[in-house]
């Protein structure tokens, strides 16, 4: 091969008998040199240019942008067709390592190339730059990705209909209905959900996309919020509509938002009546909240379009916790607002000056984000939900990040989504490895810190040290400009505008292999806290009443039984799963049974969708004792 080929001349250049061939060994020794740097030039030249060309070479927009630059990268592209061209003619590796063209060496050719097209990729990298501070979203984006957006930035119909970017903007967002746009700019009238079914009306007929591509996305960006908050402000006035109606005609999020205010509100007038002495003034609450929910049940089993369902769930879940929290008030005997027991708990109210919702939990006050969520399903709130809620709102009052450990499949990642839906804000995940170096690490602060977005970076301890190290300096820069209430500050000799509401959390997974121990620098940035395996029987309880079911308590309680029992009982088998996810699958064919076949008792539907769904996984040594175990719990006969 060409690497052992030096090695060879190497070894023939010391041998002893040199003298008789020391020219043709010494050529060949230069001619191998040269190839191999021909080589390792010609690919770092081509992978550049091969980049860089459909930059500078089609968009007008980057042509405007970097005038110079593209100039530039025309002669380089003049040059590098022809030494390519050359190089097919010539089908020789070594006459085309070593020749020279127009009496000039290949080598210094192609390193004056590759010096050009790094001026070129500093422009663009500058360029680029600028872009991303005028909307920080970009930071979040591929580099293939913002690229074609920004060369096709004059074409909104390519972008947003053809090729559909605008779920890399929001990440509940699917498409832009617009009108218009072969002749000039198109107008956005409303935005389709790739969450569920959803579809936002865009608030005083939409706007129409002028201007850069950075600067409509911005516009995009804040007539959703507008559109949201002004459907909110609506909706808040017509409380005592038919909830049915009210719950159909408004945004999901909407629902979960103004629902948890009226029942907070609620809750703190019942509050004032203990003190006034109607002792039985939250026993009564409790009633109404479970009357609630029972209707909520009995409308879900009804024959309901797929948003309606979807919605009606949410409700379901949400009004469940609210349900068990006021039964805990009641339990604790809780007597005022300003107990414990009720500041810890995540509670929204409205503000009628500004028209505004926000949320407090114990001394923390959070304004709400509108961000767009989609219709999709919301976590179940256990204790340890509430536990987690209050460390993580704690630690962001504190201009700290949030660091939940524990075990695979405890539910860190998606609690922390979860608040950040509550909290109407944007979260993006990120997948750390060993391959994501301090740059990238370095951008995507930026792009948290100046867009306001929280980001949740998953087994963050996978990270190598020497990355760990860098980032505790720059999420420091970050927390200090927060305390600070600066505008602005500089990352890297990068100035960085500034949203205090944004917020980072990271997730581990203690004592795996291939984890490193996170620095004291860092680890001081981050408020730590352990996450346990969660109340299955509530979890399951919550998906049982949502999907319909109203003996979803003792029915709960039996299937978790199960489970454990099925985990602990039978043979170790590599597809066998007990788990969380495979709970809730089973407990949605249970829900689909429901629906279709309402006479029928409740107990025989879950062991049906159980029977359906395990049967034809469990191994032939452990059907008899499957069987046993599957018959008891459920209270069946067969």
């Amino acid at each position: 091969t060409l690497d052992d080929q030096p090695h060879l001349v190497q070894s023939i250049t010391s041998n002893k008998y040199l003298a008789y061939y020391e020219e043709e060994a010494l050529m060949w020794q230069k001619n191998l040199g040269n190839i191999n740097e021909a080589i390792r030039l010609l690919s770092e030249v081509q992978k550049t240019w091969s980049f860089l060309i459909n930059l500078f070479i089609y968009p007008e927009e980057v042509k405007k942008e970097l005038p110079k630059e593209s100039q530039e990268f025309v002669k380089i592209d003049e040059h590098v067709k022809k030494i390519l061209s050359n190089g097919f003619q010539l089908k020789n590796v070594c006459k085309f390592s070593n020749q020279n063209i127009d009496d000039v060496f290949i080598l210094n050719i192609l390193e004056k190339i590759f010096k050009d097209l790094n001026t070129c990729q500093k422009g663009l990298n500058d360029f680029i730059s600028k872009k991303r501070k005028v909307f920080p979203r970009f930071y979040f984006l591929t580099m293939e990705e913002l690229l074609d957006i920004l060369a096709n930035g004059n074409n909104p119909l390519l972008l947003f209909k053809d090729k559909n970017y605008m779920n890399k903007i929001v990440q509940a967002a699917d498409k832009l209905e617009m009108e218009g746009g072969e002749k000039s700019r198109p107008r956005i009238k409303a935005l389709t959900s790739c969450v569920g079914v959803e579809k936002i009306e865009f608030y005083n007929n939409g706007i129409i996309l002028e201007g850069k591509v950075e600067n409509y996305l911005q516009d995009v960006l804040d007539i959703l919020i507008l559109s949201i908050k002004k459907k909110g402000q609506e909706y808040m006035e017509k409380k005592n509509i038919d909830r049915v109606q009210w719950i159909e005609g408004n945004y999901a999020q909407l629902n979960l938002l103004l629902n948890s205010i009226f029942w907070v509100s609620d809750v703190e007038a019942r509050f004032l009546e203990l003190q006034k002495g109607n002792s039985n003034a939250l026993p009564d609450y409790l009633k109404l909240n479970i009357s609630k929910l029972t209707d909520l049940i009995k409308l879900v089993q009804g024959d309901l379009s797929k948003p309606l369902r979807q919605k009606l769930m949410c409700l379901i879940t949400v009004d469940t916790h609210n349900r068990d929290m006021v039964d805990k008030l009641i339990k604790e005997g809780v007597q005022r607002a300003e107990e414990f027991h009720w500041q810890s708990q995540l509670k929204f109210y409205w503000d009628q000056e500004k028209q505004d919702s926000y949320s407090r939990i114990a001394d923390a006050k959070f304004w709400y984000g509108y961000e767009y969520l989609g219709n999709g399903p919301r976590l179940v709130i256990t204790p340890l939900t509430d536990r987690i809620y209050v460390t993580a709102t704690q630690a962001l009052h504190l201009n700290m990040g949030c660091a939940p450990s524990g075990p695979a499949g405890t539910g860190k990642t998606e609690t922390t989504k979860d608040l950040s839906s509550a909290l109407g804000k944007a979260c993006y995940v990120f997948n750390c490895s060993g391959e994501m170096n301090f740059e990238t690490m370095g951008n995507i602060f930026k792009g948290l810190a100046s867009s306001g977005c929280w980001g949740c970076f998953d087994e963050f301890n996978r990270l190598i040290p020497e990355v760990l190290s860098v980032c505790s300096v720059q999420f420091k820069a970050v927390t200090d400009a927060i305390a600070m209430k600066k505008d602005s500050f500089y990352m890297e000799e990068d100035l960085v505008k500034l949203d205090p509401t944004c917020g980072a959390f990271i997730t581990m997974n203690p004592g795996y292999l291939g984890r490193s121990e996170l620095p004291e620098g860092l680890k001081a940035l981050f408020r730590p806290i352990t996450v346990v395996v969660p109340d299955l029987e509530l979890i399951c309880e919550n998906i049982l009443m949502a999907e319909g079911f109203v003996e979803a308590k003792s029915l709960a309680r039996k299937f978790v039984t199960l489970y454990s029992l099925c985990r602990s009982l039978l043979s170790r088998q590599d597809h066998y799963d007990w788990g969380l996810r495979a709970i809730k699958s089973v407990l949605v064919v249970a829900g689909t049974f429901k629906r279709a076949e309402t006479t029928i008792s409740e107990a025989s539907l879950l062991f049906r969708a159980l029977r359906d769904f395990n049967y034809p996984k469990i191994a032939a040594v452990d059907l008899k004792e499957g069987k046993r175990l599957w018959e008891v719990p459920l209270g069946t006969t067969r």
